[in-house]
């Protein structure tokens, strides 16, 4: 096969007369349920839930008040791409969603990739949900009297690395008690599990039942998935509602002075933390084909669900950051935090059980997505023919379904939370760019067949590269020390935990040796915790600059330099040199504006997420690739239509 056949492409044409043909024989064709209303719902059922109930607390921890902008800048991005989703969504209204946006835009090959992406957002991002429901659920039990033992209630890696840190540590002369709960729950399911051998079987079983809950429910229908979507969707409206009704109240202004204390670059850390609480609206996408009048309700659904949530998100963080000090939400259930703290602990009760309901309606709604896809690559035959099987009582791709289950359910009994949230986020971000990327190829070509919506024409000819040249004056004129330290790769110290969970036991000594004979406040006299003893000087950044340097161990131990800190700006050196080509393209091609801006934006926050997400992305991309060599190419319809 000639190169060129990995970018050949579908017409718009055929895959909306294979629609029809499937919606007139009855074959292969899913039962249409859905309007406005329920679309928006599924778009309210994803977004709600993760995000307002758990990162939203570490992201006003490190951004303050201000983090409300922030959660501002990440729904105009996702907007963009809405855009962008939506008017591929009404020229060719199938299940394939982003996969066959792109089969449309870019041929096969990058569809394939596409498609190969998508599952790790959907796949992953239920792995991710599923784990926060756990933890929810386990934490409501746990306030009802009932305790599970905690080897089966948290994932292998999460007691591992958490027994290794806590051992540290505690070499470190912390004690147990000391330790942080996290800490102290990953000793306990790591010291108390069952073992075999030097194997630990720690697993997270109420995950597993989650998970085989949801996928049974999804198995069913779209219409028992949609009325059990709305009714969660209802309860947890009414809940958020809520909160914001009692917390407001409760609202101390003073906690809001100062509005961005940690400036630009603590709004900006809680990225990853904040795009994770918009994940989902792209789901509704791939039940285009059940949708009654799909071309009208899908664009309609993904911009209500946003708007509705980004209201919701902004209210929210300015009752938690009113109701207590900015600083004190770093915690895994801020809203539950806020209302014990204040004493109101019917109100932290309602929450939780709040919470369960809206994790599991976000695993609903991944859980129905990832079957649409696999089902559209198999009528592609990208994928085996089984993927593409509809029951015949259910109109549900009932294979694709299960296999779901089990490719979420296995990795969610052992998989860490953190590892697979940034995971999830990489993958859509990456389909987020190909989508805007799309539109922008196709807005020119006049054989393209357009649907009811498109998205509005802002010619970005001079607005990109202005707006390039205003970022390089910010970035030279206001923020040059930071940007100096970015482009000469300057030194950075390692945090207080970072230096002692690294250091042996002789070294620990060194270290407390020299904290004894710096300590002007005795404070070495009250304990021997290396790591409070050090962390108390981090408030003053010279201050703990000057500290860590005269630490009598290695510099490798206290500084990150040379390439182990430059592959971290690997990412962002490629968003930079990306953004020129665009701004390149831009002025010559007359792009559309906002497309362009989603692109970039999606592209930015793909940026702010580690090198290792990165690596690992590339490899899942890799194994994506091989099957794609290996299996689908041969075996791909338009292969066929070839050779005809």
């Amino acid at each position: 096969m000639a190169f060129s056949s990995l970018f050949r492409k579908k017409t718009v044409q055929d895959i909306l007369k294979q629609v029809a043909q499937n919606e007139t024989d009855g074959h292969n064709a899913l039962g249409k349920h859905l309007t406005t209303r329920d679309l928006t719902a599924f778009g309210i059922a994803a977004i709600v839930g993760a995000g307002i109930f758990s990162t939203i607390g570490k992201a006003s921890a490190d951004g303050g008040p201000a983090v409300i902008f922030l959660f501002l800048f990440t729904a105009l991005a996702c907007g963009f791409a809405a855009f962008a989703y939506a008017e591929f969504a009404s020229m060719v209204p199938v299940s394939g969603s982003a996969y066959t946006y792109s089969y449309v835009a870019f041929g096969e090959l990058i569809a394939w990739i596409i498609g190969w992406a998508l599952i790790m957002e959907y796949a992953v991002g239920n792995i991710t949900v599923a784990i926060s429901w756990s933890d929810y659920f386990t934490g409501l039990l746990q306030s009802r009297g009932i305790v599970l033992p905690q080897w089966i209630q948290m994932d292998y890696l999460t007691a591992s690395n958490g027994f290794k840190d806590a051992m540290a540590l505690m070499q470190g002369g912390k004690t147990f008690e000391n330790l942080d709960s996290g800490l102290q729950a990953a000793y306990m399911a790591w010291t108390t599990a069952p073992t075999i051998g030097s194997f630990h079987f720690v697993a997270d079983l109420p995950a597993l039942f989650i998970i085989v809950l949801i996928t049974a429910l999804v198995y069913r229908g779209m219409k028992e998935s949609r009325n059990a979507s709305n009714l969660m969707v209802v309860v947890k409206l009414c809940i958020v509602l809520l909160v914001i009704a009692v917390g407001a109240f409760y609202v101390d202004t003073t906690n809001w002075d100062p509005f961005a204390p940690n400036g630009v670059g603590g709004v900006l850390k809680g990225v990853s933390a904040v795009f994770f609480a918009y994940i989902g609206f792209d789901a509704i996408s791939t039940t285009a084909e059940e949708c009654k009048n799909p071309q009208r309700d899908l664009p309609r659904g993904m911009m209500w669900a946003i708007i509705i949530c980004t209201i919701l998100y902004i209210a929210i963080t300015l009752v938690l950051t009113g109701m207590v000090s900015y600083n004190e939400l770093n915690v895994g259930d801020p809203l539950a935090f806020v209302f014990e703290k204040l004493d109101l602990k019917w109100m932290s009760g309602i929450i939780a059980v709040s919470a369960v309901v809206a994790m599991a309606s976000v695993l609903l709604v991944f859980q129905m997505g990832q079957p649409r896809i696999w089902m559209s690559m198999s009528r592609d035959g990208l994928l085996p023919k089984k993927f593409s099987t509809v029951h015949p009582k259910f109109k549900t791709p009932s294979f694709a379904t299960i296999v779901t289950g089990f490719v979420v359910a296995v990795p969610a009994l052992f998989l860490n939370l953190t590892m697979v949230t940034d995971l999830c986020s990489i993958g859509t971000l990456f389909a987020f760019v190909l989508v805007c990327a799309g539109v922008l190829v196709l807005q020119n070509k006049p054989e393209i067949p357009r649907g009811k919506f498109k998205t509005p024409y802002i010619n970005s000819k001079y607005i990109l590269p202005a707006l390039l040249a205003a970022g390089l004056y910010y970035a030279f004129a206001f923020n040059n020390k930071a940007t100096m330290a970015f482009i000469n790769n300057e030194a950075q110290t390692f945090d207080a935990t970072t230096i002692i969970t690294s250091l042996n036991k002789e070294e620990s000594v060194k270290v407390l040796n020299y904290l004894e004979s710096i300590d002007v406040k005795n404070k070495t006299a009250e304990t021997s915790d290396l790591e409070h003893l050090l962390s108390q000087y981090q408030d003053d950044e010279t201050k703990y600059a000057e500290v860590v340097k005269g630490l009598p161990i290695h510099d490798s131990l206290k500084y990150e330099t040379g390439f182990s800190l430059f592959k971290h700006k690997i990412p962002m050196w490629i968003f930079l040199f990306v953004l020129v080509g665009l701004a390149i393209w831009a002025f010559r091609k007359n792009l559309s504006l906002i497309p362009l801006l989603g692109l970039i934006c999606c592209l930015y926050m793909m940026a702010e997420l580690s090198v290792w997400n990165w690596i690992y992305f590339t490899i899942w991309l890799l194994i994506g690739l091989f099957i794609y060599f290996t299996y689908s190419r041969k075996n791909s319809k338009l292969n066929f239509v070839e050779k005809i």
